[in-house]
């Protein structure tokens, strides 16, 4: 498989599953408190990740550089910013929840103008960002129905979420590009459940702690493919593609919720979301307007030179 073949495969992948995430967390809730819920999620992720690097004989790096990201992805990764995800989703809906993480891009710019200035960002790529959410509150604008001040600070934590998130990334951007894209997620992953299971346990009990399916597939589903599966395929893509095209997930993963709540619940699509859909996909294509540019000018001249 070729590089933009890959790329674009890997793209995909992680939409698809990140879109779907929201539902799960928001089922497994049902059975599960929040914080042990997202402990045991990292529990699996780690396990599974461990086994990938034995079959794969994959070592963790152990450089002084290497150790602080981990640590620093440990806690601004999957600590806190799932935390707030998971104990958020408790006071709002998915699909507002979705709508607040996708600011995720803004937190980017803001992130890569402080720590990455040389990163061009660019009007065309601020333009797009500002059209994509605005068509994501298109989508969802039915999800806010006058009760958005009883959720205020689940909303907050969304936020914060994002921009913890949003953090992360970028500092992998600037100092992790030596870390091979697997491994790098094990000690991050692991510390996750290190904090978060006995945490959870501690503040939410057992008694809460419903064993059912709704409990059980969520937690592997998100560990495995919510975690392993869309984590290691994003620090890969982070190494070769532009971090604010990147960030653009964000706008996508609501339109695959909204779609799968379609295909799965019998939920109806409405003419405003269908647009709100096409703007936000407009708002790729000027996002990343340069590298659609480059392609086709590059197709150009090989086309001539036959």
């Amino acid at each position: 498989m070729n590089d933009n073949l890959k790329i674009g495969s890997y793209y995909l992948i992680i939409c698809l599953i990140w879109g779907s995430t929201w539902i799960a967390i928001s089922i497994g809730l049902e059975s599960i408190p929040p914080f042990t819920g997202a402990g045991f999620r990292f529990l699996v992720a780690s396990v599974v990740i461990y086994l990938l690097m034995r079959y794969k004989a994959i070592r963790i790096q152990t450089d002084r550089n290497s150790i602080v990201l981990y640590f620093a992805m440990g806690i601004f990764s999957f600590v806190l910013p799932f935390g707030l995800i998971y104990w958020g989703q408790q006071y709002v809906p998915s699909g507002l929840a979705s709508i607040l993480f996708s600011i995720h891009p803004f937190f980017i710019a803001l992130f890569l103008k402080i720590f990455i200035p040389k990163e061009r960002l660019g009007l065309i790529r601020v333009i797009g960002i500002i059209i994509g959410f605005t068509g994501i509150v298109l989508i969802f604008s039915d999800s806010f129905n006058g009760e958005v001040n009883s959720n205020v600070i689940g909303m907050l934590a969304v936020l914060a979420s994002s921009a913890l998130q949003a953090f992360i990334v970028v500092i992998v951007k600037k100092w992790g590009g030596h870390l091979n894209p697997l491994s790098m997620n094990f000690i991050p992953i692991t510390i996750a459940a290190i904090v978060l299971i006995p945490f959870g346990l501690a503040i939410e009990g057992t008694d809460k702690i419903i064993v059912d399916w709704k409990a059980v597939i969520p937690i592997l589903y998100l560990g495995v493919f919510g975690s392993v599966v869309t984590f290691t395929a994003y620090y890969w893509l982070l190494k070769r593609i532009n971090v604010i095209m990147l960030s653009l997930i964000a706008f996508i993963t609501p339109i695959i919720a909204l779609i799968l709540g379609w295909l799965i619940a019998g939920e109806t699509l409405l003419p405003h979301q269908l647009f709100g859909s096409i703007i936000v996909l407009l708002s790729i294509l000027i996002t990343n307007f340069d590298n659609v540019k480059t392609y086709f000018k590059k197709r150009s001249i090989l086309g001539v030179s036959k």
